[in-house]
């Protein structure tokens, strides 16, 4: 692999209908995980979640629009001057602004060698 990668995000393979794009798995990072998650206007159906069982924790930083972050119970504003980590255990869940959203979400276990989550593996089609 050559020392380097670029992709437009908007041409990255995309799952659960386009909304999370494979960015991790487009640049071929394998140290951390590295998804992009496109929400449109008012869009509040993103899956609440934690990481519990896998141990992950994760960063969130907007890349474009606004919206909020649900940190058990607290929503905290997301704007792109904001960077929210949120440890494995706790419960969180995205709402996309007026003008939608576009997160950069990072994570990895604390201590521990990045392990691939199968859903962020390129298609056979895309690879």
């Amino acid at each position: 692999m050559p020392g380097y990668t670029a992709k437009q995000i908007d041409e990255m393979e995309g799952a659960f209908g386009g909304g999370l794009k494979k960015a991790r798995a487009e640049l071929g990072v394998s140290s951390f995980g590295m998804q992009v998650v496109d929400s449109p206007p008012n869009y509040n159906d993103y899956p609440e979640h934690d990481h519990e069982q896998d141990g992950q924790e994760e960063v969130y930083s907007v890349m474009r629009g606004s919206g909020a972050i649900e940190v058990e119970g607290q929503r905290l504003e997301l704007t792109p001057d904001v960077m929210v980590r949120v440890g494995p255990g706790i419960k969180r869940k995205l709402f996309a602004g007026p003008e939608g959203l576009r997160v950069l979400a990072l994570g990895g276990k604390p201590g521990a060698a990045y392990e691939i989550a199968e859903f962020s593996e390129l298609s056979s089609a895309g690879a």
